[in-house]
C-alpha cells in the first residue's frame, strides 16, 4: 500500500522543521556523538514545585474525570482575572477556551474561522505552525515580511496593503518567536489603527512568551480600544511557566468565537487534563517569583550569545528584546563552501553545523525568512558558549 491512500491534506503538510532537527539530533547521539541541540523553543528549567504540588493535591482530591470542553471554572475565572490584573482585557469566563497547548487553541480558531480561500495576515517570520494551520484549515497564508534590519517589524503600510477583503484575521505573537522580537505600546497601537479600519478584520495576539520579556512592559493589542471587540487573545503555560509537557493553553474571545471554538474542540479532544488544569489555576494566581528568575537567566544567557555571536564574521543579528531566541541572518555565506559542501541558503547552513559542528539549529526558511536560522538558548551557559564556539570553528572552513 502506497502513500496514494493517504489524503491530499496530509501529503501537502510540511513536517515541522523543529521536531525534524531533534530527530536528527537523536540520531547523531545515537551514533556516539556529542550533539548540542539548540532547536527546541523548549524552557530548560523544571515547573515550579507549587503548580506540580497542586496537581499532586488535585489527583488525591479526585480530580481525574471529565472536565467542561471550554475548561474548569475555577481556572477560566483566573484566566479572567489574570487578563485583567496583567494585560487590562475584559474576557469575561464565558469568553475563556482552555485547550491542549496554545498550538490547539489556533488550530481551532483557524478551524472556526477559515473557509476556503480566505486569507489569514501573518507577520513574517512566523512561527512554524502558524502557516501550515492556516493551509490546514483550507485558508491562504498571506506573509507580511521584515528582516532583520527592521528587527523583524513590518510598517503599519505594510499591514495596511496586505489586507484585503478577503482577509479574516492578522495573527503575529509577541514576544515573537522566532526572531525575539517585543512589538511597543506605539508600534501596537498603529497596527491597531489599520485593524480598526478594516471592520471585517479579526486580530489574534499570541501572547505565549509574555513574561519572557526584557523590556519591563508587555502591552496587549486587545487593550486599545479600537480593536477590543475584534481580538483574540491566545496564551498559555508552557513558557512562562516552564510547564510544556502538560500541554495547557488559552485563549480569551469574542463570545462567538469562543462558542465556535468550544464547539470544534468537543469533537476532537473535549477538556485538557483536569488535574493540569487545577494546577493552573494555582500557577496564575501564585508568586510568579520562579517566572522572573527563569526570565533572568534567560536574559544572561541571551547577553552571552549575542556577544559570541557578533564576533563571528559574515553573521548580522538584532538585540531581541524577550522569548529565547536569536535569528541571525547568515546569507552572506550563501555560495560559501569548504571544498566538499556549498552552503546555497539557511537550510543548507543548518545542516552543515549540524553534520559538522554537532549543533542543532533550525532553518529560518521554516520561520518565512530564508536568510537565517533559529537559535534557541534555552540551554545552559556552558552548552551555549560551546555551541557557539563550535558554530565558529566550523564557519571559519567556509570560503
Amino acid at each position: 500500500m502506497s502513500n496514494s491512500i493517504l489524503s491530499e491534506r496530509v501529503l501537502q503538510l510540511a513536517e515541522s522543521e523543529t521536531l525534524k532537527m531533534a530527530r536528527m539530533a537523536r540520531e547523531l547521539r545515537a551514533q556516539g556523538h556529542d550533539v548540542i541541540s539548540l532547536s527546541l523553543g523548549e524552557p530548560d528549567f523544571d515547573t515550579p514545585d507549587h503548580i506540580k504540588e497542586a496537581a499532586f493535591q488535585a489527583l488525591k482530591d479526585g480530580y481525574t474525570k471529565y472536565t467542561p470542553v471550554a475548561g474548569l471554572a475555577e481556572l477560566t475565572k483566573a484566566i479572567s482575572d489574570k487578563f485583567k490584573r496583567d494585560n487590562n482585557l475584559e474576557y469575561r469566563p464565558d469568553q475563556i477556551v482552555v485547550s491542549n497547548g496554545a498550538k490547539q487553541t489556533i488550530y481551532n480558531l483557524c478551524q472556526a474561522l477559515l473557509n476556503p480561500g480566505d486569507e489569514a495576515v501573518l507577520f513574517s517570520p512566523y512561527w512554524v505552525s502558524y502557516y501550515e494551520i492556516v493551509k490546514l484549515s483550507e485558508g491562504v497564508p498571506v506573509c507580511v515580511y521584515a528582516g532583520v534590519d527592521q528587527d523583524f517589524k513590518p510598517t503599519p503600510q505594510q499591514l495596511d496593503e496586505a489586507i484585503t477583503d478577503k482577509t479574516k484575521f492578522v495573527l503575529f505573537s509577541s514576544p515573537c518567536n522566532p526572531t525575539g522580537t517585543v512589538f511597543t505600546r506605539d508600534e501596537l497601537e498603529a497596527y491597531a489603527n489599520v485593524i480598526a479600519r478594516h471592520e471585517h478584520v479579526i486580530v489574534i495576539s499570541d501572547e505565549i512568551y509574555e513574561y519572557i520579556n526584557f523590556t519591563h512592559e508587555h502591552v496587549s493589542i486587545g487593550s486599545f480600544p479600537q480593536v477590543k471587540e475584534r481580538t483574540v487573545t491566545v496564551n498559555g503555560f508552557a513558557k512562562g511557566f516552564a510547564m510544556t509537557g502538560w500541554r495547557l493553553g488559552y485563549m480569551g474571545a469574542p463570545k462567538f468565537i469562543a462558542d465556535a471554538c468550544s464547539k470544534i474542540q468537543g469533537q476532537v479532544t473535549s477538556g485538557a487534563a483536569s488535574f493540569g488544569q487545577k494546577a493552573g489555576a494555582v500557577a496564575l494566581a501564585a508568586s510568579l517569583e520562579p517566572t522572573y528568575a527563569m526570565r533572568e537567566a534567560f536574559r544572561e544567557r541571551r547577553d552571552i550569545v549575542i556577544s559570541m555571536i557578533q564576533e563571528i564574521p559574515g553573521i548580522k543579528t538584532n538585540n531581541p528584546d524577550g522569548a529565547f531566541y536569536i535569528f541571525p541572518d547568515i546569507s552572506a555565506y550563501f555560495g560559501k563552501t569548504d571544498g566538499h559542501t556549498t552552503i546555497r541558503n539557511a537550510d543548507d547552513f543548518c545542516d552543515y553545523v549540524m553534520m559538522t559542528a554537532y549543533v542543532g539549529l533550525v532553518s529560518g526558511s521554516a520561520f518565512g525568512d530564508p536568510n537565517c536560522f533559529r537559535l534557541s538558548y534555552a540551554a545552559s551557559e556552558e552548552q551555549l558558549r560551546e555551541a557557539v564556539r563550535r558554530i565558529k570553528d566550523v564557519l571559519s572552513r567556509l570560503h
